[in-house]
Protein backbone atom coordinates (compact mmCIF):
# COMPACT_ATOMS: atom_id res chain seq x y z
CA UNK A 1 0.00 0.00 0.00
CA UNK A 2 1.35 3.41 -0.91
CA UNK A 3 2.56 5.53 1.96
CA UNK A 4 0.31 8.39 0.88
CA UNK A 5 -2.82 6.22 0.52
CA UNK A 6 -5.96 7.95 1.74
CA UNK A 7 -9.34 6.77 3.00
CA UNK A 8 -12.61 8.54 3.75
CA UNK A 9 -13.54 9.36 7.34
CA UNK A 10 -17.30 9.75 7.92
CA UNK A 11 -18.63 11.99 10.72
CA UNK A 12 -22.34 11.57 10.07
CA UNK A 13 -25.21 12.20 7.69
CA UNK A 14 -27.16 15.41 7.18
CA UNK A 15 -29.92 16.58 4.87
CA UNK A 16 -28.98 17.80 1.41
CA UNK A 17 -30.04 21.37 2.19
CA UNK A 18 -26.64 21.95 3.82
CA UNK A 19 -24.38 24.17 1.81
CA UNK A 20 -20.74 23.39 1.12
CA UNK A 21 -19.92 26.57 3.05
CA UNK A 22 -21.45 25.07 6.20
CA UNK A 23 -18.55 22.62 6.55
CA UNK A 24 -15.80 24.64 4.90
CA UNK A 25 -13.90 25.75 8.01
CA UNK A 26 -14.48 22.73 10.24
CA UNK A 27 -11.44 20.83 11.59
CA UNK A 28 -10.68 17.33 10.33
CA UNK A 29 -9.89 14.10 12.17
CA UNK A 30 -6.47 12.60 11.51
CA UNK A 31 -5.22 15.35 9.20
CA UNK A 32 -5.70 19.00 10.22
CA UNK A 33 -5.05 20.11 6.64
CA UNK A 34 -7.76 17.95 5.08
CA UNK A 35 -10.97 19.80 4.11
CA UNK A 36 -14.30 18.60 5.49
CA UNK A 37 -16.71 18.13 2.60
CA UNK A 38 -20.17 16.83 1.75
CA UNK A 39 -20.84 13.74 -0.39
CA UNK A 40 -24.41 14.05 -1.67
CA UNK A 41 -26.86 11.34 -2.70
CA UNK A 42 -30.66 11.39 -3.07
CA UNK A 43 -31.45 14.23 -0.72
CA UNK A 44 -28.84 13.31 1.89
CA UNK A 45 -25.19 14.14 2.42
CA UNK A 46 -22.40 12.41 4.29
CA UNK A 47 -19.95 14.68 6.10
CA UNK A 48 -16.45 13.39 5.32
CA UNK A 49 -12.75 14.18 5.20
CA UNK A 50 -9.71 12.28 3.98
CA UNK A 51 -7.45 10.46 6.45
CA UNK A 52 -4.09 8.79 5.90
CA UNK A 53 -4.56 5.01 5.70
CA UNK A 54 -1.46 4.19 7.72
CA UNK A 55 -2.10 6.57 10.61
CA UNK A 56 -3.99 5.12 13.59
CA UNK A 57 -6.86 7.20 14.94
CA UNK A 58 -7.95 7.63 18.51
CA UNK A 59 -5.93 10.42 20.08
CA UNK A 60 -7.76 12.79 22.44
CA UNK A 61 -7.49 15.46 19.74
CA UNK A 62 -9.12 13.12 17.20
CA UNK A 63 -12.02 12.50 19.59
CA UNK A 64 -12.46 16.21 20.28
CA UNK A 65 -12.38 17.02 16.57
CA UNK A 66 -14.99 14.37 15.77
CA UNK A 67 -17.32 15.88 18.37
CA UNK A 68 -16.57 19.45 17.30
CA UNK A 69 -17.58 18.75 13.70
CA UNK A 70 -20.85 17.12 14.72
CA UNK A 71 -21.74 19.68 17.38
CA UNK A 72 -21.01 22.53 14.98
CA UNK A 73 -23.43 20.96 12.51
CA UNK A 74 -26.05 20.54 15.23
CA UNK A 75 -25.69 24.15 16.30
CA UNK A 76 -26.39 25.32 12.75
CA UNK A 77 -29.93 23.98 12.97
CA UNK A 78 -30.78 21.27 10.41
CA UNK A 79 -30.71 17.67 11.72
CA UNK A 80 -27.56 15.56 11.88
CA UNK A 81 -27.14 11.83 12.41
CA UNK A 82 -23.80 11.37 14.18
CA UNK A 83 -21.73 8.26 13.41
CA UNK A 84 -19.52 6.49 15.90
CA UNK A 85 -15.96 7.73 16.13
CA UNK A 86 -13.66 5.86 13.76
CA UNK A 87 -16.06 5.22 10.86
CA UNK A 88 -13.82 4.92 7.80
CA UNK A 89 -14.61 3.70 4.25
CA UNK A 90 -12.33 3.31 1.26
CA UNK A 91 -13.32 6.39 -0.77
CA UNK A 92 -16.16 8.73 -1.69
CA UNK A 93 -17.56 6.19 -4.15
CA UNK A 94 -18.05 3.80 -1.24
CA UNK A 95 -19.75 6.60 0.70
CA UNK A 96 -22.27 7.02 -2.10
CA UNK A 97 -22.70 3.46 -3.38
CA UNK A 98 -22.61 1.64 -0.04
CA UNK A 99 -23.22 3.92 2.89
CA UNK A 100 -25.78 6.39 1.54
CA UNK A 101 -27.45 4.08 -0.97
CA UNK A 102 -27.90 1.18 1.46
CA UNK A 103 -28.82 3.30 4.47
CA UNK A 104 -31.00 5.82 2.68
CA UNK A 105 -34.38 4.85 4.12
CA UNK A 106 -33.06 4.50 7.68
CA UNK A 107 -31.23 7.81 7.43
CA UNK A 108 -34.31 9.54 6.02
CA UNK A 109 -36.40 8.27 8.94
CA UNK A 110 -33.83 9.34 11.51
CA UNK A 111 -33.28 12.78 10.00
CA UNK A 112 -37.00 13.41 9.84
CA UNK A 113 -37.51 12.43 13.49
CA UNK A 114 -34.63 14.60 14.67
CA UNK A 115 -35.55 17.69 12.68
CA UNK A 116 -36.07 20.64 14.99
CA UNK A 117 -34.55 18.76 17.94
CA UNK A 118 -31.16 18.70 19.58
CA UNK A 119 -29.40 17.18 22.55
CA UNK A 120 -28.76 19.17 25.70
CA UNK A 121 -26.55 17.51 28.30
CA UNK A 122 -26.40 18.42 31.99
CA UNK A 123 -23.38 17.40 34.05
CA UNK A 124 -23.99 17.68 37.77
CA UNK A 125 -21.27 17.40 40.42
CA UNK A 126 -21.43 17.82 44.16
CA UNK A 127 -19.49 20.51 45.96
CA UNK A 128 -17.56 18.06 48.12
CA UNK A 129 -17.30 20.14 51.29
CA UNK A 130 -21.00 21.04 51.21
CA UNK A 131 -22.23 17.48 50.77
CA UNK A 132 -19.89 16.21 53.49
CA UNK A 133 -21.33 18.81 55.86
CA UNK A 134 -24.79 17.49 54.99
CA UNK A 135 -23.73 13.94 55.83
CA UNK A 136 -22.32 14.96 59.21
CA UNK A 137 -25.40 17.04 60.00
CA UNK A 138 -27.86 14.30 59.04
CA UNK A 139 -26.01 11.25 60.40
CA UNK A 140 -25.37 11.16 64.17
CA UNK A 141 -23.15 8.11 63.66
CA UNK A 142 -20.94 10.09 61.32
CA UNK A 143 -20.59 12.83 63.91
CA UNK A 144 -19.70 10.28 66.59
CA UNK A 145 -17.04 8.64 64.46
CA UNK A 146 -15.52 11.99 63.53
CA UNK A 147 -15.28 12.93 67.18
CA UNK A 148 -13.61 9.63 68.01
CA UNK A 149 -11.08 10.13 65.24
CA UNK A 150 -10.36 13.76 66.02
CA UNK A 151 -6.74 14.15 67.08
CA UNK A 152 -5.85 10.48 66.59
CA UNK A 153 -2.67 9.74 64.61
CA UNK A 154 -3.07 8.12 61.17
CA UNK A 155 -1.99 4.70 62.37
CA UNK A 156 -4.81 4.54 64.93
CA UNK A 157 -8.57 4.29 64.50
CA UNK A 158 -8.36 2.17 61.35
CA UNK A 159 -11.73 0.45 61.89
CA UNK A 160 -13.48 3.72 62.67
CA UNK A 161 -12.04 5.31 59.52
CA UNK A 162 -13.31 2.42 57.40
CA UNK A 163 -16.73 2.62 59.05
CA UNK A 164 -16.93 6.38 58.56
CA UNK A 165 -15.88 6.10 54.92
CA UNK A 166 -18.55 3.52 54.19
CA UNK A 167 -21.20 5.57 55.95
CA UNK A 168 -20.29 8.67 53.96
CA UNK A 169 -20.34 6.79 50.64
CA UNK A 170 -23.67 5.11 51.39
CA UNK A 171 -25.26 8.41 52.42
CA UNK A 172 -24.01 10.20 49.32
CA UNK A 173 -25.27 7.33 47.14
CA UNK A 174 -28.72 7.78 48.65
CA UNK A 175 -28.54 11.53 48.05
CA UNK A 176 -27.41 10.93 44.48
CA UNK A 177 -30.52 8.86 43.74
CA UNK A 178 -32.84 11.49 45.18
CA UNK A 179 -31.08 14.41 43.49
CA UNK A 180 -30.97 12.68 40.09
CA UNK A 181 -34.74 12.23 40.31
CA UNK A 182 -35.11 15.90 41.24
CA UNK A 183 -33.07 16.95 38.21
CA UNK A 184 -35.22 14.82 35.91
CA UNK A 185 -38.42 16.10 37.55
CA UNK A 186 -37.45 19.70 36.88
CA UNK A 187 -36.00 19.31 33.38
CA UNK A 188 -37.78 16.27 31.99
CA UNK A 189 -41.08 18.06 31.22
CA UNK A 190 -39.28 20.22 28.64
CA UNK A 191 -37.78 17.25 26.79
CA UNK A 192 -39.04 14.51 24.50
CA UNK A 193 -36.67 11.91 25.93
CA UNK A 194 -33.82 11.62 28.39
CA UNK A 195 -30.91 9.32 29.15
CA UNK A 196 -28.93 9.33 32.39
CA UNK A 197 -25.51 7.93 33.19
CA UNK A 198 -23.95 7.50 36.58
CA UNK A 199 -21.11 9.93 37.16
CA UNK A 200 -17.70 8.28 37.18
CA UNK A 201 -16.14 10.33 40.00
CA UNK A 202 -16.94 10.23 43.70
CA UNK A 203 -18.23 13.81 43.64
CA UNK A 204 -20.27 13.22 40.51
CA UNK A 205 -24.05 13.36 40.76
CA UNK A 206 -25.30 12.45 37.29
CA UNK A 207 -24.71 13.08 33.59
CA UNK A 208 -28.10 13.48 31.93
CA UNK A 209 -28.89 14.06 28.26
CA UNK A 210 -32.21 15.42 26.99
CA UNK A 211 -33.70 15.50 23.51
CA UNK A 212 -35.26 18.95 23.31
CA UNK A 213 -37.36 20.60 20.62
CA UNK A 214 -36.00 23.92 19.43
CA UNK A 215 -39.22 25.64 20.52
CA UNK A 216 -38.66 24.48 24.12
CA UNK A 217 -34.92 25.03 24.37
CA UNK A 218 -35.21 28.41 26.07
CA UNK A 219 -37.65 27.05 28.65
CA UNK A 220 -35.32 24.10 29.28
CA UNK A 221 -32.33 26.39 29.75
CA UNK A 222 -34.30 28.61 32.13
CA UNK A 223 -35.35 25.57 34.16
CA UNK A 224 -31.70 24.48 34.33
CA UNK A 225 -30.70 27.94 35.55
CA UNK A 226 -33.38 27.82 38.24
CA UNK A 227 -32.14 24.43 39.40
CA UNK A 228 -28.55 25.69 39.47
CA UNK A 229 -29.66 28.57 41.68
CA UNK A 230 -31.62 26.19 43.90
CA UNK A 231 -28.52 24.02 44.36
CA UNK A 232 -26.04 26.91 44.51
CA UNK A 233 -23.12 26.07 46.79
CA UNK A 234 -24.15 22.41 46.91
CA UNK A 235 -24.15 21.15 43.30
CA UNK A 236 -22.40 22.50 40.22
CA UNK A 237 -24.42 22.21 37.03
CA UNK A 238 -22.88 22.47 33.59
CA UNK A 239 -25.19 22.70 30.58
CA UNK A 240 -23.76 21.60 27.23
CA UNK A 241 -25.48 22.13 23.91
CA UNK A 242 -27.03 22.16 21.54
CA UNK A 243 -25.14 18.98 20.71
CA UNK A 244 -25.51 16.35 18.02
CA UNK A 245 -28.07 13.79 19.28
CA UNK A 246 -25.51 11.10 20.18
CA UNK A 247 -27.70 9.48 22.82
CA UNK A 248 -30.89 9.45 20.74
CA UNK A 249 -29.82 8.55 17.22
CA UNK A 250 -30.31 4.81 17.73
CA UNK A 251 -33.97 5.25 18.69
CA UNK A 252 -34.51 7.68 15.83
CA UNK A 253 -33.33 5.05 13.35
CA UNK A 254 -35.59 2.28 14.64
CA UNK A 255 -38.18 1.20 12.14
CA UNK A 256 -41.75 1.47 13.42
CA UNK A 257 -40.75 3.60 16.43
CA UNK A 258 -41.46 7.25 16.91
CA UNK A 259 -37.99 7.89 18.26
CA UNK A 260 -39.25 10.36 20.83
CA UNK A 261 -40.59 8.25 23.59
Amino acid sequence: MAEDARACYVYGVVTDDRTDESVKDLPAVGDPEAPVTLVRHRGQAAVVSEVPVGKPLGTPEDLRTHAKVLDSLAEQGPPVLPFRFGTVVSDTAAVTDELLAEGHDDFARGLDRLRGRSQLTVRARYEQDAVLREVVTEQPEARRLREELRGLPEEEGYEQRIQLGRLVLDTIDAKRSVDALELDRRLGPYALASVSQEAASAEGLVNASFLVEDAKRQAFEEAAEELAEHWHGRVRLRLLGPLAPYDFVADALLEGEEGDE
